[in-house]
């Protein structure tokens, strides 16, 4: 008698490390519910790209140590758009063919960069996802009807609001050399600059169009001499951010630079040769140190063997929007998961998100750096 009850309490003890998990929470049983995170993870900016996935990974294994999603175990899977619109939509077949498989696909963490996004959300918005890009700015992306689409960064017109602002207030200046990329997001961010900039008293004392991954900047050089001028604006990517602060050192060109969040990449600094010293950049989420604690910080290097960059709080914030927009729904449905985002307010390491109809945040916010000795230090 005495022997089986020790069997029966050894039994029940076994059950309840099962229940929690062996380590104080249950695991998920009912199978996968795969994310996709769409992001650049090879070519110029592999980099960007890859600390969006790192941030997912994190958040996603988190929820699978509390349970998962309604029970489900969350899969991360990436898909390398390559920064190319065509990419990313030849790689929707992949999503589309794990559906037609009979796979439980949630929905896609992703572009980076609004022209991909662009391309994809209509096939995303018919396959029944939701999207949720950690990144992607362009103003009129919420403006098309998609009503599965979110996005948990600020857009270039608040962007450009706080830009113009800083330009004029912190960095005082008023004539201000607008350089922009020629793609929709350089042309969009550059012209709602402008605007923002003379609602504060500040003027546009020229605007420059370069392409994108442009190596010559003597054109620009050119259009700024004789140009009274107390700062420049460049809004394009890190390809170009760097070129263009170091021509203007070896031109003897001193101007202060603010850089949009296209440049917020380690690229800006290494490949300008130190001409990006003291260069300003804005950003979409505030640095790792001062996003999370050192506990949050240690969690991601055990997961992705790096240390965060760049926008790695985008994508775990991106990630935990989805889990809690699901967790708020009680369903893996596309549609009444995006109403209880759109309804309820959702708890992240940034703080509370709310987003309006369009999918927008009803709280966005943007971040500035400094480049000191190297590196960016977070500095409003």
């Amino acid at each position: 008698m005495q022997i089986r009850q020790r069997i029966l309490l050894l039994l029940l003890f076994s059950f309840f490390l099962a229940a929690c998990g062996g380590g104080g929470s249950a695991q998920p049983s009912k199978g996968d519910v795969i994310v996709y995170v769409a992001v650049p993870l090879s070519g110029f900016q592999a980099n960007g790209g890859q600390t969006v996935l790192g941030g997912v990974r994190l958040a996603a294994e988190e929820a699978n140590r509390s349970g998962g999603l309604l029970g489900y175990r969350v899969v991360v899977r990436p898909l390398d758009d390559e920064s190319d619109s065509d990419t990313a939509l030849s790689n929707v077949d992949e999503i589309r063919n794990a559906i037609n498989s009979g796979e439980r696909v949630l929905g896609v963490i992703g572009h980076l960069n609004s022209g991909q996004t662009d391309a994809t959300l209509g096939d995303y918005e018919s396959l029944g996802l939701i999207t949720i890009t950690p990144t992607a700015s362009e103003e009129s992306l919420t403006s098309r009807g998609y009503t599965r689409f979110f996005r948990v960064n600020a857009n270039d017109a608040v962007q450009a609001k706080v830009d113009a602002q800083f330009l004029i207030e912190q960095m005082k200046a008023r004539n201000v050399a607008v350089v922009h990329n020629d793609t929709d997001y350089g042309k969009g961010l550059a012209a709602s600059l402008a605007v923002a900039l003379g609602q504060l008293g500040g003027v546009e004392a020229v605007r420059v169009q370069v392409a994108e991954g442009e190596s010559n900047y003597a054109p620009v050089l050119a259009q700024l001499q004789n140009r009274s001028v107390d700062a420049l604006f460049y809004a394009g990517y890190e390809i170009e951010a760097p070129y263009l602060a170091a021509a203007l050192a070896d031109a003897g060109v001193k101007l202060p630079i603010l850089a949009s969040d296209g440049a917020f990449l380690a690229a800006t600094i290494d490949e300008a040769n130190g001409a990006a010293e003291g260069m300003y950049v804005s950003a979409f989420a505030p640095s790792p140190e001062n996003a999370a604690d050192p506990r949050w910080i240690e969690a991601y290097q055990a997961v992705e063997y790096r240390n965060p960059d760049t926008y790695s709080v985008n994508g775990y914030v991106a990630m935990q929007v989805l889990v809690e927009g699901v967790k708020a729904a009680d369903s893996l449905e596309a549609d009444a998961v995006a109403a209880a985002l759109r309804a309820e307010a959702i708890s992240t390491v940034l703080g509370e998100m709310r987003f309006d109809e369009k999918g927008d945040l009803a709280n966005p916010q943007i971040w500035i750096y400094r480049v000191e000795n190297s590196e960016f230090r977070q500095v409003e």
